[in-house]
């Protein structure tokens, strides 16, 4: 198991850890809000029996009962009579445009808005019936209190509070790790050009003696070719981890360029071919990095292939689908053994690799690379395996009005 499929299950395993801590906030706080209004209920109830004996008459003592209903100063509370008509009400946010506070006064602003509420508070299961005599019973209707409804909003808020704080956490994590490898990277790359410089120092040196020694001059061209190429490679990694410049460059060209030199240095079963747009505007790049990135393609393309096999390298232009501006596009499709979803999913990442040789920092530079450098994106348009694999690189184009 790799790096990457142990990083997956780790955050399968927090996200299943998350999920249940959630679950127990809404658990805990739903069964809070429960109990809260069981024994809101059990006031109303007190409440109910309170105006009953008062109404009544049959209390010797109408103090006590007086005091049970002057306490309530937070449930909202409405009180009517057999037919519905409202004979009184507490604790209620009446609108601005009341008209009267008198709740007894019909066609008022008050009875429109305490109407409305009745019913909803009867449509909730909010109504006690307080049986005043065999013939005449008066209904309570009550609301949830203001504590009460600030509660049931309570676990939401602490969901929201640690899914920031996990976010944040996350990010700080996530940025520091970048950070470091971005240091591992740069490091890594800049040593790497130190040390091919002394040797393709020497080599260049011994290839121009090579011809003194009788050497054929086409196999000593093809040599300098390839140290050119060293040289070139070494520069790159020099220059990771500062701003390469941009020019005005022929895409097609650098295209073409790099297809010919990778032809003479791959298996020769397999043929690369190349599809170039002539309507393909000037590009802003750095034609050497480009370079780079289609070199990686045509090598992890090559690997990929079992045997015969064919390469084809296409230009064109894009519509302005999905994007601000048409952009300049390259294809890199191979015949090769494709790719699941799985190693798609992780193609990009730093390490990641199939070869049993390798670092796996190919495609993470040449995402870098179009992405961080040139402001285009590179992604696998199409892999499926047994039939191929379709690399796409879009990059912004310059055009003369600009």
């Amino acid at each position: 198991m790799n790096m990457y499929e142990l990083r997956r299950r780790g955050t399968a395993i927090l996200m299943f850890i998350a999920i249940i801590v959630v679950g127990f906030f809404l658990y805990a706080g739903s069964n809070l809000v429960k109990d809260l209004a069981a024994q809101e209920r059990s006031r109303m109830q007190i409440w109910a029996d309170a105006t009953r004996e008062i109404v009544s008459g049959t209390g010797n003592d109408v103090d006590f009962p007086l005091s049970i209903i002057e306490s309530n100063q937070t449930i909202p509370v409405l009180l009517t009579d057999s037919s519905g008509s409202i004979i009184s009400y507490r604790n209620f946010d009446l609108p601005e445009t009341t008209e009267t506070s008198d709740p007894t006064v019909s066609g008022t602003a008050n009875n429109v808005f305490l109407l409305a509420r009745q019913k909803e508070m009867a449509d909730a299961g909010r109504m006690i019936t307080i049986m005043i005599s065999p013939d005449y019973s008066q209904y309570l209707y009550y609301d949830e209190s203001s504590l009460l409804k600030r509660l049931s909003y309570y676990p939401y808020v602490q969901i929201a509070v640690m899914a920031i704080f996990v976010f944040m956490v996350y990010y700080a994590v996530s940025s520091t790790r970048r950070a470091e490898q971005n240091k591992v990277w740069i490091g890594l790359s800049k040593e790497t050009a130190h040390q091919l410089g002394t040797p393709l120092s020497s080599l260049m040196a011994w290839i121009e003696l090579l011809p003194d020694y009788g050497v054929n001059n086409e196999i000593v061209n093809e040599m300098s070719k390839d140290i050119n190429r060293l040289s070139s490679v070494a520069s790159r990694f020099g220059k990771i981890g500062s701003r390469p410049r941009l020019d005005v460059d022929n895409m097609n060209e650098v295209v073409s360029k790099i297809a010919g030199y990778m032809s003479s240095r791959i298996s020769g079963n397999i043929t690369i071919n190349t599809d170039l747009t002539a309507e393909l505007p000037e590009v802003m790049m750095s034609a050497p990095l480009i370079e780079w990135v289609l070199e990686n393609l045509i090598k992890n393309a090559a690997d990929a292939i079992d045997g015969h096999g064919t390469i084809a390298l296409r230009t064109s232009l894009t519509d302005n689908d999905g994007h601000d501006k048409a952009m300049a596009c390259i294809t890199v499709t191979d015949t090769g053994r494709g790719m699941t979803k799985r190693i798609q999913k992780a193609i990009f990442e730093p390490g990641f690799t199939t070869k049993e040789r390798g670092w796996g920092l190919g495609l993470t530079l040449a995402r870098r690379i179009v992405e961080d450098y040139h402001h285009g994106h590179i992604y696998v348009s199409h892999s499926r395996p047994e039939h191929g694999t379709e690399f796409t690189i879009l990059l912004p184009i310059t055009f003369d009005n600009e």
